[in-house]
């Protein structure tokens, strides 16, 4: 067996292969001068699993690329520990394209796992046995890990009802209370967030999602969690992407710290998922 890193996911990768004591192959990627994707695996192996995350159309391609330079292999795995276009999963406007179900629908492999994708539905559209993981118990694991001095119980809070089920895995795992906050997304960027009266006073807070992407939310709640009386807000997601200012959005509301899995690799990327993915493989 063979770990195949993509030019995404290099460290992730080489965790996993360290993980599972396995040859972590020696991938070659560069761009032409055109802006095209060169790509080449020099020693594939019989059983080449692939881990590349999707955060760009250049990291899709990448990921086919990939596929494609594996063929000789007599198994081919595909893990894409975050999968980019999985918020487009239906047609919200007529004559749009499902980009979720399009991506899928291109990946050829024997198993196909993600990680905490945004709507499972997505699954049905890869011509593989797909799978999706879930790094709720390691965010768990390394929640369980933090010493407080304030508080040995912190308070999850789901900043919408689409985490609730993220934040009750990862509270049950804690033994800790959970809630979630009523949120209507107005566009991508814009979202509003009813107060809601929270029993967090005197408590440390961590609002957990599976994205955070702009901050927004994220920024929107710890408002509304000051308002009622919470003591320190930390946050935690599956998958930072950090878009834009993100980070300085978010420190900037006084939150203490980002955590987050090395889905995607980022500075805040201190929980790792490699030994979810070495356990399934």
């Amino acid at each position: 067996m063979h770990i195949i890193p993509g030019p995404s996911s290099q460290v992730l990768a080489g965790s996993v292969a360290r993980a599972m004591q396995c040859r972590l192959a020696g991938t070659e990627f560069f761009h032409f001068p055109d802006g095209e994707q060169y790509l080449r695996v020099p020693d594939v192996g019989d059983h080449a699993v692939i881990i590349q995350s999707t955060p760009t159309d250049s990291d899709f391609i990448a990921l086919l690329q990939l596929i494609d330079a594996c063929d000789a292999a007599d198994q081919i795995d595909v893990i894409i520990p975050y999968f980019g276009y999985a918020r487009q999963d239906r047609r919200f406007k007529q004559g749009e394209s499902v980009s979720a179900r399009a991506l899928a629908r291109a990946i050829t492999a024997d198993r196909v796992f993600t990680i905490n994708i945004h709507n499972q539905s997505v699954l049905q559209h890869f011509d593989a046995a797909a799978t999706d993981l879930d790094a709720a118990p390691a965010i768990g694991a390394h929640l369980a890990s933090m010493k407080t001095d304030q508080s040995d119980s912190p308070v999850i809070i789901a900043p919408d009802k689409g985490a609730i089920d993220l934040a009750r895995s990862v509270a049950g795992y804690l033994d800790v209370d959970f809630d979630y906050m009523e949120k209507t997304r107005l566009s991508g960027d814009d979202v509003t967030i009813k107060t809601k009266k929270l029993n967090v006073a005197g408590k440390d807070v961590v609002i957990l999602d599976d994205i955070i992407s702009t901050g927004g939310t994220i920024v929107k709640t710890s408002h509304l969690l000051n308002e009622n009386g919470a003591d320190r807000i930390f946050a935690a997601c599956i998958h930072p992407v950090l878009a834009r200012n993100a980070a300085t959005r978010i420190f900037s509301a006084g939150i203490e710290g980002i955590m987050a899995t090395d889905t995607l690799d980022r500075s805040v990327s201190v929980i790792s998922v490699a030994q979810l993915i070495a356990d399934v493989i």
